[in-house]
């Protein structure tokens, strides 16, 4: 056995090394420098830079005050903002005129103010990214006793994705030769496609031929009342969906959809058994509940089986967490676009989610507002249809019309805001049941019946 010598001296326990939070104080100055040179630099960082992306404090309020300068119609050079900052203030030795006037005598050419605000704005996304893993690190260490693990995570991926959503400097004006390849592009596709659709076909007939299919980043809203056959509607499309998918490999190596689509469905609602009989009932005719009870005969069992061995190798994936926020249904929805590829989303129904933590104590409405923003951005993000079925209020049933109206849309006028297409379910004989009367009543049950 190994003797330890317990004088042995111990190893000194290495300095800490200490890192000051990312930042190039030169880049920010070359930046202010050209701003005041020449105020055009301006425009080429106005769409995405914001005094606070700046590291230096007085860099903060120099750009502001140039900010607020040029788009009020006016000049900002060193002369003209020393009168808005306090004379005494020193600048590492310097007054403000000579801080001023040493930015604008060393400032660069305008061409590079554009690479310049790209490195001032990226330091600024990374002490951002580092404030959060901060914050996640300290919750993780003193967690309030009612806080879960699972709202940490929730917490963290909302702030990250206000992060990503904010700011970027990628979008702004195109060339007008890059919308036309696009637009070609997507004719070619459809002209490949079944149905010579711009989008994906929902399998039905007259729906596609008004929409041209459900196009990429749209946001489509499937409502009703209870009992009009939004889920069966909804299961429907994305089994045809899923049915029509072919694909190819291309050259970079990752597939390709080239017909119909892989497809997503988030069951809040029911649990992924339920929602597998309903499309094995829809597409064999066999009732459902003759299903769930086992009153099937040989020939049904054999249909059955046969839609059962289709349905195995349909790119359909279900997810059937119930009481999911947003911000997780985003992450889950990203994380199967990265894995499996994704060209439809489905949710059933908008109403189930939940928003994000800090919206928990307001209203609902505030919510539901929420929720379908963040699902239109999702759909622009994963470049994707998301079809959202939605509740109706009970105003429908108040009216003898029993039609449903966009204003008949629970909780949210956000709803037909957010939405590109808002397509309405209704069953008149539905309805019409109701107001069956009794048989005694000889001429109302002859005109009913008729």
């Amino acid at each position: 056995m190994p003797v330890f010598d317990s004088t042995a001296r111990k190893q000194a326990p290495a300095e800490p090394t200490f890192r000051t939070a990312p930042h190039n104080i030169e880049a920010e100055q070359a930046l202010l420098g050209a701003i005041l040179v020449n105020n055009e630099a301006f425009y080429r960082i106005s769409d995405f830079l914001e005094p606070k992306h700046f590291f230096e404090p007085i860099h903060q309020r120099i750009f502001e005050l140039a900010s607020g300068l040029v788009r009020a119609g006016k000049l900002a050079t060193p002369v003209t903002l020393k009168t808005f900052l306090p004379a005494d203030f020193d600048i590492a030795g310097l007054s403000v005129n000579q801080y001023l006037a040493r930015l604008a005598a060393e400032a660069t050419t305008i061409i590079n103010a554009e690479d310049y605000g790209r490195t001032v704005y990226d330091l600024s996304i990374r002490r951002d990214l580092i404030a959060i893993g901060e914050d996640m690190v300290n919750l993780a260490f003193d967690a309030p006793v009612d806080a879960t693990p699972q709202a940490h995570i929730e917490d963290a991926e909302r702030k990250l994705y206000e992060l990503a959503e904010t700011g970027r400097y990628e979008t702004g004006f195109q060339r007008f030769a890059q919308a036309l390849t696009t637009a070609v592009d997507m004719a070619a596709r459809a002209y490949q496609r079944d149905g010579s659709l711009s989008g994906l076909a929902s399998g039905l007939t007259d729906l596609d031929s008004r929409m041209g299919g459900l196009q990429p980043s749209d946001l489509v809203i499937l409502a009703g009342r209870p009992g009009m056959g939004k889920t069966a509607l909804a299961t429907n499309i994305a089994y045809n969906v899923a049915r029509a998918w072919s694909g190819e490999v291309r050259a970079d190596g990752h597939m390709a959809t080239v017909n119909g689509g892989i497809v997503g469905f988030f069951s809040l609602e029911m649990s992924a058994e339920q929602l597998a009989t309903r499309i094995i009932s829809e597409q064999t005719g066999i009732p459902s509940n003759k299903i769930r009870r086992g009153a099937i005969d040989e020939a049904d069992f054999e249909k059955i089986k046969d839609v059962s061995i289709e349905l195995q190798n349909l790119p359909f994936y279900v997810d059937e967490t119930g009481g999911l926020s947003i911000g997780q249904l985003a992450a889950r929805a990203r994380r199967l676009k990265r894995q499996r590829g994704l060209d439809l989303l489905v949710i059933d129904y908008v109403q189930l989610l939940q928003g994000s933590g800090h919206r928990a104590n307001e209203n609902r409405v505030q919510e539901i507002t929420e929720i379908t923003t963040r699902l239109k951005a999702l759909a622009k993000e994963l470049n994707i249809p998301v079809l959202a079925l939605s509740q109706l209020s009970r105003q429908v049933e108040q009216r003898d019309d029993k039609r449903p109206q966009l204003s008949d849309l629970r909780e949210s006028g956000s709803i037909e805001q957010d939405a590109d297409v808002v397509l309405f379910v209704f069953r008149e004989e539905y309805y019409h049941q109701m107001r069956k009367p009794t048989e005694s009543n000889r001429e109302k049950f002859d005109e009913w019946q008729a």
